[in-house]
This record gives C-alpha cells, structure tokens and sequence, in this order.
C-alpha cells in the first residue's frame, strides 16, 4: 500500500485551543480524521505534532496532499 492514502474529500474544521498540542494524521489510516489515533504503526509516517498560540477554528486537511500540513490548502479540489 501506498502513503499516504486519502483520510477524506474535504478539510474538516478543528477548534484548537492555545498552547495544546495536537497530532494530525499524515497517515490517512486514522478512524479520528483528521487528528492521529496511532493506525500509522506499521508504515514509515509519523504524526505532524502542531499546536496554536490562540484559541481558533482552523481546517485540516484529510486528503493528505497539503503542501501546509497540517492545514488545508484546496488540494483536495
């Protein structure tokens, strides 16, 4: 199997909190699109380790082919 494969179609709203560390899946295998819940175990890819300075609602990517991981960027289209 080929990595990454495709977690979703379209970027899924995520409300980050200041200062709070989040994983987002650079796998696609992840059944918690689009944040990490450890299905990568077995392939070469690890989780991008994020997080934000403010509290706000931003859209991560779960096409996996962002070119901004972990934040969408229209790839998907």
């Amino acid at each position: 199997m080929d990595y990454p494969i495709k977690g979703g179609d379209a970027p899924i709203a995520i409300e980050l909190e200041a200062n709070k560390k989040y994983a987002w899946c650079s796998c696609g295998l992840s059944k918690n699109q689009p944040l990490c819940d450890g299905n990568h175990k077995g392939t070469e890819l690890k989780p991008f380790v994020f997080s934000s300075k403010v509290s706000e609602t931003k859209y991560l990517c779960t096409c996996k082919q962002t070119k901004n991981p972990p934040f969408c960027d229209g790839s998907h289209k």
